[in-house]
C-alpha cells in the first residue's frame, strides 16, 4: 500500500457557497498513479464541510434553504455570544455534515454513482481561501 497526501485550494463565498470539487479529486487520484484504494478529503476548518449531491442547481437550491430552515442565522447561538464573530450557524451546519469524506476509486477512477458529485460547503459569513487535505491510499495494480 502507498500513501500520498495532495491538497486541493479552493476560494469561497462563504455563506453555503457549494462547489463542486469531483474533478479535483479526480486529478488527485490520477497524479498520485496509484489505481485501486481510497482518498479522503478532509476539510481543516469548523465551518466547512464534505459531502456527495448531484450537483445541480435545483438540489444546491434545496441543500442551501434546508440549512436555513434548520439552522438560520439570525437564531441566538452561544458561540456568538462568547466570541462575537456571528457564525455560531457556520459551526453548527458544518457539524451536521462532516469535516471528511472517504471514496473509494477503482482503476484510478472514483467510483461515483452517475449522478453523484463531491461537494465542498463553505458555511461562514464571509469568502474565504481554504486548503483540503487529500490522502490517497492504494495499490498501482
Amino acid at each position: 500500500m502507498t500513501v500520498q497526501t495532495q491538497s486541493i485550494s479552493l476560494n469561497t463565498r462563504g455563506n453555503t457557497d457549494i462547489q463542486d470539487i469531483t474533478e479535483q479529486v479526480s486529478q488527485a487520484i490520477a497524479k498520485s498513479g496509484l489505481k485501486n484504494g481510497i482518498v479522503t478529503i478532509f476539510c481543516p476548518s469548523s465551518t466547512t464541510a464534505l459531502t456527495t449531491v448531484e450537483f445541480e442547481s435545483g438540489c444546491v437550491s434545496d441543500l442551501r434553504r434546508l440549512f436555513d430552515e434548520i439552522l438560520p442565522a439570525d437564531r441566538e447561538y452561544a458561540h456568538n455570544a462568547r466570541w462575537g464573530d456571528g457564525n455560531g450557524h457556520s459551526h453548527a451546519r458544518a457539524a451536521l455534515l462532516g469535516a471528511s469524506l472517504t471514496v473509494p476509486f477503482v482503476n484510478g477512477s472514483p467510483t461515483l454513482g452517475t449522478w453523484q458529485q463531491i461537494i465542498h460547503v463553505d458555511f461562514d459569513t464571509r469568502p474565504r481561501s481554504r486548503e483540503l487535505v487529500v490522502q490517497i491510499i492504494g495499490n498501482e495494480r
